[in-house]
């Protein structure tokens, strides 16, 4: 958790490397978010293949869209609850940066 929030801190300073992005964002995607992003969407660089949600790779969405999303909920997905606004900030970012690539 403390590695999260560091994580996002220094993100939302412009200073991290693109490889920790995409590091934390897989763990949040992976790992960390309820529900499980991978578990419904299907996100190549992730390994995540889920059927009910939306093909990341295909939709590439901007980062945006996929905050808006996880705060909100759209469709059968739930709003996200149990991240803090900068760790979705970060997934959002990493989603964007990696889907469809």
């Amino acid at each position: 958790m403390r590695c999260t929030v560091l994580a996002a801190s220094v993100l939302l300073a412009g200073s991290v490397q693109a490889q920790d992005v995409i590091e934390e964002g897989k763990r949040l995607f992976t790992r960390e978010a309820v529900p499980l992003c991978a578990v419904c969407h299907t996100l190549r660089e992730a390994g995540a293949s889920g059927q009910v949600g939306p093909d990341l790779d295909e939709l590439r969405p901007d980062a945006a869209r996929v905050e808006k999303a996880m705060r909100n909920g759209i469709g059968q997905m739930p709003a996200n609850t149990n991240l803090k606004d900068a760790q979705i900030r970060l997934l959002a970012n990493y989603v964007a940066s990696v889907a469809g690539k």
